[in-house]
């Protein structure tokens, strides 16, 4: 094969470092076409065909360049810094377009006779050369474009800060209301500049640094709000005050930590925040193990040795711990012994097969101990690994009912701040054994992006803790005041939405442990390829701009507010698992993302995945009615009335969402008026559905009252769906990070604000 355009050279910048996927993706085309045409045959009898071709693919590459540089040199002209640097790639890159359209202009030179000129049959060094000059100077410019990117990012932040500088000093309510609605804004943008960039990071690391940073910030917008109205309500209170410090330090770390990641700053906590894992160690001493059969004579068991003491050292983080069990310490240790004498076995072999002068080729008594040593650090592994899922699974499945919690929100509300102070003592114990927890998990989690997600759990755990003390502690001091009741309670919703992240994360640590690491798991309440898409496939997906964004904001919040409320009414049901509960649940899910994507956010990207969705969840509301027909003529008259009624509604609004998705449009205007359709329409169901619930759990609790004094025929919800439905640890609340109230929910409560 032919030279690759890419290949190192003078004239290709290496310097130019591609680190987002938008550039990547925009230069692979580019790259094609241009490998087509270096890699071609070299024959002596070209056909008329293949001249054509190549001919067309060279002037396909010169109006892809002209059009690339047009778009270069305006963005030249808006941004003074860059014209420079900008003006001299655009022109290089046109220069170099212009030489590959001459170079492949082959059917001129094949007609004209007698006249010699350089084409890419006779002079492929120029094509070799135009080639790379093309690709670096178009790189150049690209790289330069993002830079526009990562100046609005910046530039978005520095507003972020003047505003929350501002939102600190505040001292009257009606100050702070005005401040937060443009700190508000002004978040709304820096989270979608943000979300954008972490989308289109090729860097798994700093997607995953990315995300747990606008995750502290999305949380603590929520909490600022209730913090500081907390402490302006109270002004003299410490414990109001301390509480809100910390939640404005922390947006300023999570800010500069967003900043760090965007502008590629080298920080001296950089090697803090990746620590070396056992599970990274242990990779890497297994490979060096197994390559002593290529090696022989390059690869130090001596060094292997060493490593194997390193990684022993590591494993005192779990033998060390209070919190594991004597048997698993014994075992822990155990299995370190078995590893060491194996290692000691490979080193004694190892040594006999380097004095051997026979030994060409790995001896059976080498490829034994090897196999021995591997197996038993394998097993380590293993044990480590269940240590630290078992510990974690524990603690969830203890504190599943969030007792501590609870108890500190009555003893608040009592003013009990002798009983505030124990149950403090017991959330810190509490804090200390996740923080410990989330540090084992970190060692086992098996890849960089979810070891960062077990050190932002970490970090979560250990500030949330004394945060929701403090917040309870001014509760206890005001107990009848509404807004300290608030501000504790957002503080304990992001300590247990936390503990269901947590959930998610040893879900994910399993599949990674079980080689499960390459499956994308299915968003449930996303419709399958081609299950839905019959009357979709020919309409074209595309996004909102932020001028529509903006004119279905209010209805996506009033959306969000009627998923919490369907939420609140599932939680009281007794049964989880009953197929109303589920499907409903489902229901809320996808209404959730639908609520989601007015935002411009979450798993729904593009008008046709909204439509998509909007398909499904008629066809889930639809599955609803025959339940509740079902349901009905077990009913007296005029409960059965009541419930005839709802159902004619609901089956209405399916209908409605139905038809609305699946009526072809044309145009930005209709497909907007179609999107804005789609949500009234998804809005109208779950009205109904949160007005259905609770008249259905009641009238389900009488049945099962009349059914268990007198026998009866089998009830109606032993009947199953057809799937039945199930239930993924990744669902849409997830896709914020947190179960806190939105910055929408908490904006809207604005007007609401006690005077002072």
């Amino acid at each position: 094969m032919a030279s690759s355009p890419c290949s190192s050279g003078s004239n290709f910048d290496c310097g130019l470092e591609i680190k987002t996927r938008s550039v990547e993706q925009t230069l692979i085309p580019l790259v094609s076409q241009i490998t087509t045409l270096i890699n071609h045959k070299d024959k002596l009898k070209k056909s008329e065909k293949t001249l054509r071709a190549i001919q067309k693919v060279g002037q396909a590459v010169g109006v892809a360049v002209g059009r690339f540089v047009a778009v270069g040199e305006a963005i030249a002209l808006e941004n003074e810094e860059l014209r420079e640097e900008m003006g001299h790639a655009c022109f290089e890159a046109r220069r170099a377009g212009t030489a590959i359209a001459q170079l492949t202009d082959v059917c001129a030179v094949e007609q004209t006779e007698g006249i010699s000129r350089c084409t890419v049959f006779n002079d492929k060094t120029a094509m070799v050369k135009a080639a790379r000059m093309l690709l670096s100077s178009v790189t150049k410019v690209l790289v330069l474009a993002d830079r526009i990117v990562i100046k609005q990012i910046t530039s978005s932040r520095t507003r972020v800060l003047v505003t929350l500088e501002q939102l600190e000093r505040v001292s009257t309510f009606q100050e702070f209301v005005q401040i937060f609605s443009q700190f508000g804004n002004e978040m709304v943008e820096f989270a979608h500049l943000t979300g954008d960039r972490q989308n289109d990071l090729k860097d798994e690391k700093k997607r995953a640094r990315m995300a747990a940073a606008r995750a502290v910030l999305e949380k603590c917008t929520m909490m600022l709000l209730t913090a500081s109205k907390t402490c302006l309500r109270h002004p003299d209170c410490e414990s109001a005050r301390i509480n809100k410090d910390a939640v404005f330090q922390r947006m300023r770390l999570a800010l500069e930590q967003v900043i760090e990641i965007v502008t590629d700053a080298r920080t001296s906590g950089e090697a803090k925040v990746l620590p070396i894992s056992i599970y990274a160690g242990i990779h890497d001493f297994k490979a060096r193990v197994e390559g002593l059969r290529d090696s022989l004579y390059c690869v130090s068991c001596e060094a292997i040795a060493v490593q194997l003491e390193a990684l022993v050292e590591q494993t005192e983080d779990f033998t060390d711990s209070a919190y594991t069990s004597h048997e698993r310490r014994e075992s822990i240790l155990q299995l370190c012994r078995i590893t060491r004498q194996e290692t000691q076995q490979l080193r004694a072999t190892w040594r006999q097969d380097q004095q051997s002068l026979k030994a060409r080729e790995v001896s059976e008594e080498m490829e034994v101990a090897i196999l021995k040593t591997s197996q038993s650090v394998s097993e380590l592994r293993r044990e480590l690994h269940s240590v630290a899922v078992g510990r974690a699974s524990e603690f969830l499945k203890l504190h599943s009912d969030h007792a501590v919690l609870q108890a500190l929100k009555t003893a608040g509300g009592d003013g009990n701040l002798e009983v505030v102070a124990d149950l403090a003592r017991t959330l810190t114990e509490q804090r200390e054994q996740l923080v410990e927890t989330c540090r084992l998990l970190c060692h086992i989690s098996g890849t960089e992006p979810l070891e960062i997600t077990c050190i932002h759990a970490e970090e979560t755990f250990h500030v949330i803790g004394p945060q929701i003390i403090s917040a309870a502690q001014t509760f206890a001091l005001h107990p009848n005041s509404k807004i300290a009741k608030e501000n504790l309670d957002v503080f304990c919703e992001a300590w247990e939405s936390q503990l269901a992240d947590m959930a998610v994360l040893l879900k994910e640590i399993n599949d990674v442990f079980d080689g499960r690491r390459g499956d994308k798991r299915a968003y449930l309440s996303l419709p399958r390829p081609g299950k839905h898409s019959a009357n979709l496939k020919n309409v074209k997906a595309t996004k909102l701009d932020a001028e529509e964004l903006s004119t279905i904001a209010k209805l996506g919040l009033e959306l969000r507010l009627l998923t919490s409320d369907v939420d609140s009414e599932l939680e009281r049901w007794e049964e989880q698992e009953h197929e109303v509960a589920r499907l409903c649940g489902s229901m809320a899910r996808g209404a959730y993302s639908v609520a989601f994507f007015t935002r411009g956010e979450g798993l729904l990207k593009t008008t046709l995945d909204l439509f998509h969705q909007a398909e499904l969840l008629s066809e889930q509301g639809l599955q609803l009615c025959a339940l509740l027909q079902s349901f009905s003529a077990q009913l007296l008259d005029e409960e059965k009335m009541l419930m005839m009624s709802e159902t004619e509604k609901l089956a209405v609004s399916c209908q409605q969402l139905q038809g609305c998705a699946k009526t072809p449009v044309h145009g930005k205007s209709a497909t907007f008026q179609k999107v804005d359709s789609c949500i009234q329409n998804t809005k109208g169901i779950m009205t109904v559905v949160a007005s259905l619930l609770p008249l259905w759990h009641k009238l389900i609790r009488k049945c099962k009252s009349e059914c268990s004094s007198v026998g009866s025929p089998p009830h109606w919800q032993d009947m199953q769906l057809s799937p039945p439905l199930k239930e993924e640890a990744l669902n849409g609340k997830g896709s914020n990070g947190f179960g806190v109230k939105s910055l929408e929910e908490h904006m809207a409560s604005l007007t609401f604000l006690e005077s002072k």
